[in-house]
């Protein structure tokens, strides 16, 4: 099937809707897909290969729009397995094909597959082109987003830019279907740590006249949604909430805590917010990251737990720090029957979070809420609509 913006530029991906966990950590109950593209002019060139649970598939979507043709070039954008799977094979396949990548690709893909690719090696830099023929890709280095090798390319006639990860999102290609809440999960969990050099890669871009932009997940993106990708990737980028609101995390044993947590949301709603309540103990993880980002305020109410706090806020605040948390406002409440903890250990956690004001009161309940503490949750809801 040919593409409505340019015949000669066709798509050879494939959609994996039995995936159960991206990278073995991301639920995707809605699938992933791993896009592939050849450009068919004077020289042929395919761009991107696919995860190894699809090669069958692709391999025959590529004999189908070559038609025996055999390509110039692959172009390897990033060498993660979901989008390298197929090098080998496909280097096997066609051995006069050239390997367009950078210097850091080869030593990358001789890791993985065990070969050196050297002789076949055709190693570009940073504002340097490939002809084509009536096509031309221009090449642009971005490393760590999100891998040190990774590099998009700008195909000149057509203005489509071929993003490697970025601009991606879990689920399938279908451009009508909704892209920011999976592009939010997508970035935040996957690309997120690294805001400074997704900040010079959109400067960069900003110099291009983009017309598309080809991720190597989800659908391509232009017009509207084109805009709307790149608003949201300036704010996730530099760390700046989405919206006026609040994300209650919450992690409960035995329901008071959850009880309580559920109360302060009303609390919140009541101040004029924007609210939304996740069961840490339910709730995919992932999902909660991008909340938390999202919003401008968060509160944690956790149980307490062998010492420490419950695992599943442990574990949500140990991916908050690992993906770069910074610059919110954070509500903390507690439960302990005997000897609460959950409040220090979450603390010991926020303090290696930037910029982050932790906000009075911090709340202590032991076992259930007292009418003591639903007062302490309205004055910590009033302090919430003031810090946001």
């Amino acid at each position: 099937m040919n593409t409505t913006f340019d015949p000669a530029i066709r798509p050879a991906g494939c959609f994996d809707g039995d995936l159960d966990l991206f990278e073995s950590q991301y639920a995707v109950p809605n699938g992933v897909s791993y896009n592939s593209w050849v450009i068919l002019d004077e020289k042929a060139a395919v761009l991107d290969t696919v995860d190894s649970r699809k090669l069958e598939e692709w391999l025959a979507n590529l004999e189908e729009i070559l038609e025996g043709r055999a390509p110039d070039y692959l172009v390897i954008h990033h060498m993660e397995p979901d989008h390298a799977g197929g090098v080998r094979v496909l280097a096997d396949k066609y051995p006069d094909m050239k390997l367009v990548g950078n210097a850091k690709t080869f030593p990358m893909l001789a890791a993985f597959t065990g070969l050196d690719y050297g002789d076949r090696a055709l190693v570009v830099k940073e504002g340097e082109e490939l002809s084509l023929g009536e096509h031309t890709l221009a090449f642009t280095m971005a490393p760590m987003v999100h891998w040190p090798e990774v590099m998009l390319s700008f195909e000149k006639a057509s203005g489509t830019l071929f993003s490697a990860d970025g601009f991606g999102r879990f689920g399938d290609a279908d451009p009508d279907s909704p892209w920011v809440d999976e592009g939010r999960r997508y970035y935040l969990n996957i690309v997120g740590k690294y805001g400074v050099q997704v900040q010079a890669l959109l400067k960069k871009a900003a110099a291009l006249d983009i017309k598309r932009v080809c991720p190597l997940h989800g659908p391509v993106l232009s017009g509207e949604g084109l805009t709307l990708a790149l608003e949201k990737y300036d704010l996730w980028s530099r760390y700046v909430p989405e919206e006026k609101g609040v994300l209650v995390a919450y992690a409960s044993i035995h329901g008071n805590t959850a009880r309580a947590a559920l109360e302060l949301a009303e609390l919140l709603k009541a101040q004029g917010l924007a609210v939304e309540a996740m069961d840490l103990t339910r709730r995919d993880w992932a999902e909660a990251v991008a909340g938390a980002f999202r919003y401008s305020g968060l509160v944690l109410a956790a149980s307490s737990y062998d010492g420490g706090v419950f695992p599943p806020m442990a574990q949500f605040l140990a991916r908050l720090k690992h993906k770069g948390f910074r610059d919110r406002a954070v509500g903390l409440m507690e439960n302990g029957s005997w000897g609460p903890t959950a409040l220090r250990t979450m603390l010991g956690e926020l303090e290696a979070m930037k910029g982050l004001t932790i906000l009075e009161p911090k709340i202590t309940i032991r076992s259930a809420a007292t009418e003591e503490n639903r007062a302490q949750m309205g004055e910590l809801a009033k302090a919430m609509a003031g810090a946001v």
